[in-house]
């Protein structure tokens, strides 16, 4: 069992035979009544969204899910495609459950697949990635001062603030949870 004072993002739990897993979450202790957790939930099974209310108290039913490494494969269509390494098992995947995860992998990269009673509802990338720098404006010499940024993006598409000595062509590594950029590698 876990209470709503215990939740915390990724969090999965049954709720009205639903299970859910935590994407936002709020603690507040207003001046006047009684504490609340504000949170932004995702039906893991349909994967809708819904912001509820809940008593710091309540007491929900931990959901158990697990995880598998598996290999991102390909794209073909609206699938992803990812194959377990120990049965050559390929698990087709919708966009909704690879969404997150596309920014930080590319093909034959490995992500951890979560599933709930079989069924894959998340696709999560190793927590620091390192990606190549395709698209950035040269940083301008002297133009250094206090830590500026400009925006590189990476091969897999996305565009993150890096600092001003990084290149084209050069090798980032990325923290996934944040989408920050770590180091130059």
């Amino acid at each position: 069992m876990i209470s709503a004072g215990d939740f915390r993002k990724g969090v999965t739990f049954v709720d009205d035979g639903d299970v859910f897993q935590v994407v936002d979450f709020q603690h507040v202790k207003p001046g006047k009544g009684a504490a609340f957790v504000r949170t932004r939930i995702r039906n893991v099974l349909s994967g809708g969204f819904k912001e509820v209310t809940f008593s710091p108290t309540q007491r929900f039913e931990k959901a158990v899910i697990e995880t598998k490494e598996m290999q991102y494969l390909y794209a073909d269509g609206g699938l992803y495609y990812f194959m377990d390494t120990d049965t050559y098992e390929q698990l087709p995947l919708d966009y909704e459950a690879v969404e997150e995860a596309l920014q930080y992998i590319k093909e034959n990269d490995f992500a951890q697949i979560k599933f709930f009673k079989g069924k894959a509802f998340e696709v999560q990338p190793d927590n620091f990635v390192e990606l190549l720098v395709i698209d950035t404006e040269p940083g301008v010499k002297g133009d250094t001062a206090q830590g500026a940024t400009k925006l590189a993006k990476v091969e897999t598409g996305v565009s993150i603030h890096v600092p001003l000595f990084v290149n084209n062509g050069d090798k980032i590594k990325i923290d996934t949870r944040t989408g920050e950029y770590m180091s130059r590698v």
